[in-house]
């Protein structure tokens, strides 16, 4: 199989060229030594060959080359008689009498005496499985020793050819005797491998899941595998023909019966079980096992405990071709009736796939529905959103059945993340005579409306599935707590106070355990923010003990998203809620959430870490997330998290093709939550691009088009208002009067309000409020260090680095601009320095280097920044502390208290608290949030 003219890159197998080349070396006491390669056809046994052979050449080591071949007649010697014709100035070969064997091998040995000189022979041979009578007693005639050659045999066998009495069996089992011998099994890439090997041909911008693909349909082989690469990477869509011809031509050898089993394993659901195989082919028991045994021994099939199953699920599709309709459905009745007569609970999906494909979709559909249930009830909504596909395919337009299928389908569809699917599934679920009440389906397209970032019409539908005259009083606590959920989402607290204290009083009566969650954390949220931050803290965690208790995604994604995002926003417990997002994600991974709850879950912890300086790991955890490639409301969170990163990074091109990406998704009606820090963004990307009228444009959209009551998103979208005003004035362009005195009237509605939050969120207000008085300094041309420094001790305080050091530097530029208190700029200017550079904020950095340049102020080392390379972690981050320290710490981390800890551990509440001390100090942190963020980070 192998094709030297285009060979791929050599992935996963620099350790067995390594050995290869060891063993080679490292000759026997007759000065002989021999590696035999094997593996099936493709699996790179040639490449092997060529790369030892040019690695070996000229390093003491005289080479020669010679190939065997498939036909019957080869003149004895072929493969080593070809060899030495190649090399250059080789010696003929003198004719000897015919039969004198000895003779013969003895004019050989003295020729490859001749060409080796005083170096080791390195002959290769490829296909030696093809090898004739005088090849093979050749082979061991010089490693025995005999023809006083010093000299290493390197041969590449196909493993499918060793079978039965194949002749070379017995020749390798003579050499296996000799310690100079080795046997290399050459095994197929594994997932990792073939993912390189694809990402090398096709490019770095391939999807997992097209690597992954090429992985499930060549098996590993790396010639497959680079067949389909190229095909991928040049558009193909068709099987190449000469990938078509290979397997079928190694299909054509096998005899009869294993042929039979084949085509039979191509066209099940693997693996396949003995019993079943033995009832869809029809062959006495002795014969189908040695048809398998022969199929197993061309390397076709693959056999454990489970059963049997093809070795590249590429034979199954080009076999599928090349049977006739007929047969085909014969095949599949055939494993239906045996998958039906098997004793106990049937396999459903398998059933499913066999009655659909043997043109029977009567029988097909309770399965199929089996299938979708049996999904649905271990969280495998991806899997049951096809079967449920697959149903409404398997039924008419005017059947009865497809009312309650589209209802299933639809739901389906929006539990993995399909809402623009879902949403289009209710409309022909709608449309139907026997449709549900007007109630119920007003509830669903809400819900769907606002995972797809639909807020203004999803909370237009929830007020008319309250407002249906069918509303039921479980449908109304259900469509009331989702209410009150989507009012927190736009970021108008008080309604949502007001709705969720309604949903519960109703959810009390007549609501679901989900209903009671969703009420319970809207009300909490609303509450931190407006009023009491321990007393809505206290009911968002009653919440998730009781989405725990639940353990229904849906309860825990809504519980912990709610209790994250209060922790990384107004409380500012920002540490804290990075350790609950991705709590929360881990725990969710394992329940069907990744493209919805889950990856809203990592955006947050993202934005939490971006917010703590920590930008490398925030990015990291943004790659994970955008791996399950989320839609919706979930994509928006995303995105407008990786622009965040993308602009501190400066890669603002990237930025912009992400907030496109998210004002797309929300075109049709966002709310606050995402509306504003798009704009903010926005805002700031323009200002790095020096656009202050785009700026200024997206800031003032902000203001006047929110209805949100979230004054610390108000606080940022003001301040950056401000700040392009003030760029605009530095880089002397016109400021605009009437924008910033509706500025104004943002930050006085923001300071008379700031009262009514909780003193968590009115401490970010009064942040933001220093913010904006000083880029009113900056407008005004006052060069007022105060308000400066205020902000940046208010951020130090918040341990939020970014402003801080923004802050600095403005601090800095002005207090150098009015030349008092030196020493403190240029120390504050170091500082804001080596944030932005630890960051990797290269355009702060490279405004700071701007500035320094400016006051001839020299910064520690005066370079352009670089990008901040990841530092070097520990192996063991946890090494450091004993076993019982470390009892402790995986207490600390699931939050027990220190009495709690020492109920545990049999120790005293002092003994804990003094194996605390040691693991803060080895550890090198002060607080239990960060002990046990490290101890979750190792485990």
């Amino acid at each position: 199989m192998a094709s030297q003219g285009d060979d791929g890159p050599l992935v996963g197998r620099t350790g067995t060229l390594t050995e290869i080349q060891s063993n080679l070396r490292n000759v026997g006491p007759g000065g002989t030594a021999a590696v035999f390669v094997t593996g099936e056809s493709g699996v790179g046994k040639s490449r092997l060959l060529r790369e030892t052979a040019d690695a070996l050449r000229g390093s003491g080591f005289a080479v020669l080359s010679g190939t065997c071949l498939d036909i019957g007649d080869a003149s004895p010697l072929h493969p080593v008689l070809q060899a030495l014709r190649r090399h250059d100035g080789g010696l003929p070969v003198t004719a000897t009498a015919p039969g004198d064997a000895g003779a013969l091998l003895d004019r050989v040995s003295h020729d490859l005496r001749a060409i080796a000189g005083d170096q080791q022979l390195l002959l290769v041979l490829d296909d030696l499985q093809w090898a004739d009578r005088s090849t093979r007693q050749l082979l061991l005639y010089l490693l025995a020793g005999l023809g006083d050659v010093r000299i290493s045999v390197l041969a590449a066998i196909r493993a499918e050819a060793l079978h039965g009495t194949h002749p070379l069996r017995r020749v390798l089992a003579e050499l296996r005797r000799l310690r100079s011998v080795r046997v290399v099994d050459l095994a197929p890439l594994n997932q990792d491998q073939t993912r390189e090997l694809v990402s090398a041909i096709v490019g770095d911008g391939i999807a997992a899941e097209d690597a992954d693909r090429v992985f499930k349909r060549s098996g590993g082989n790396p010639f497959v595998a680079e067949e389909l690469s190229r095909d991928l990477r040049d558009g193909r869509i068709e099987l190449s023909d000469t990938l078509r011809e290979i397997f079928l031509t190694r299909v054509d050898e096998l005899p009869a019966n294993a042929h039979q089993v084949v085509h039979a394993l191509a066209a099940g659901v693997e693996p396949v079980g003995h019993a079943v195989l033995s009832k869809v082919v029809p062959l006495p028991e002795d014969q189908l096992i040695e048809a398998v045994r022969a199929a197993v021994a061309h390397r076709f099939v693959a056999s454990d405990g489970d059963g049997y199953r093809l070795r590249h699920r590429l034979v199954a599709e080009i076999l599928e071709q090349e049977v006739l309709p007929a047969e085909a459905t014969a095949l599949h009745r055939r494993y239906a009736e045996a998958l039906e007569a098997e004793p106990g609970e049937p396999d459903h999906a398998r059933l499913a796939h066999h009655w659909q494909r043997a043109g029977e979709p009567s029988r097909a559909l309770p399965p199929v529905v089996a299938a979708a249930r049996s999904a649905e009830a271990l969280y495998g909504f991806a899997e049951a959103h096809r079967y449920w596909t697959i149903a409404l395919q398997l039924v008419a337009e005017d059947d009865p059945e497809r009312t309650g299928l589209l209802g299933d389908a639809a739901e389906s569809a929006h539990q993995c993340g399909e809402h623009l699917l879902a949403l289009s599934r209710l409309e022909e679920l709608a449309g139907r005579t026997d449709a549900p009440g007007r109630g119920a389906i007003h509830l669903r397209r809400a819900r769907y409306l606002a995972a797809a970032g639909r807020f203004t019409h999803a909370e237009s539908e929830y007020e008319l599935a309250l407002a249906a005259p069918d509303c039921t009083p479980q449908l109304r606590a259900s469509a009331a707590a989702f209410l009150a959920e989507l009012l927190v989402q736009l970021a108008r607290y008080a309604d949502a106070h007001e709705r969720a204290r309604e949903a519960l009083e109703l959810a009390a009566v007549n609501g679901t355990t989900a209903d009671l969650v969703r009420a319970s954390a809207a009300l909490g949220f609303s509450a931190a923010f407006r009023e009491d931050p321990d007393a809505g803290l206290a009911v968002i965690r009653h919440a998730v003990e009781i989405a725990e208790r639940s353990g229904h995604p849906d309860d825990l994604g809504v519980a912990y998203l709610h209790l994250a995002e209060l922790l990384t926003g107004p409380l500012n417990s920002i540490e804290e809620g990075v350790l609950v997002a991705r709590r929360g994600a881990e725990r969710l991974s394992t329940l069907g959430g990744g493209r919805t709850h889950q990856s809203r879950l990592l955006a947050i912890a993202a934005n939490g870490l971006f917010r703590i300086g920590q930008w490398t790991e925030a990015d990291a955890v943004l790659e994970a997330a955008m791996r399950h490639r989320p839609s919706g409301a979930e994509a928006v969170e995303l995105l407008l998290a990786r622009c965040r990163l993308l602009v501190g990074y400066g890669d603002l091109d990237d930025a912009g093709r992400d907030l496109d990406a998210a004002a797309t998704l929300l075109a049709g009606g966002g709310g606050a939550r995402h509306i504003l820090p798009m704009l903010t963004l926005r805002a700031g990307l323009a200002m790095w691009l020096s656009e202050h009228a785009d700026a200024r444009a997206a800031v003032q959209r902000g203001i006047t088009e929110t209805r949100s009551d979230d004054l610390v998103l108000l606080g940022v979208l003001a301040w950056h208002g401000l700040r392009a005003e003030a760029e605009a004035h530095v880089a002397g362009k016109p400021v605009d009067q009437g924008a910033i005195r509706r500025l104004l009237m943002v930050r006085d509605r923001m300071a008379s309000n700031a009262d009514n939050a909780g003193p968590a969120a009115r401490a970010i207000i009064d942040a933001y409020l220093d913010l904006c008085a000083a880029e009113l300094s900056r407008i005004e041309g006052r060069h007022d260090p105060a308000p400066w420094a205020r902000a940046a001790a208010i951020w130090d305080r918040r341990q939020q680095p970014y402003p801080a050091a923004y802050a600095r530097l403005r601090h800095a530029e002005a207090a150098l601009q009015r030349r008092v208190r030196r020493a403190a700029a240029i120390t504050g200017l170091r500082e804001a320095y080596a944030t932005a550079t630890a960051m990797g904020a290269r355009p702060f950095a490279a405004e700071i280097v701007g500035i320094a340049h400016r006051f001839r102020v020299p910064l520690a080392d005066d370079l352009p920044t670089v990008p901040m390379t990841v530092p070097v972690q520990p192996v063991d981050e946890l090494a450091l502390l004993t076993s019982r320290e470390r009892e402790v710490l995986a207490a600390v981390a699931e939050g027990l208290t220190n009495r709690e800890i020492g109920e545990r551990l049999f120790i005293s509440e002092r003994t804990v608290g003094v194996h605390l001390g040691h693991i803060f100090d080895k550890l090198q942190v002060r607080t239990r949030v960060q002990a046990s963020r490290v101890y979750l980070t190792a485990a």
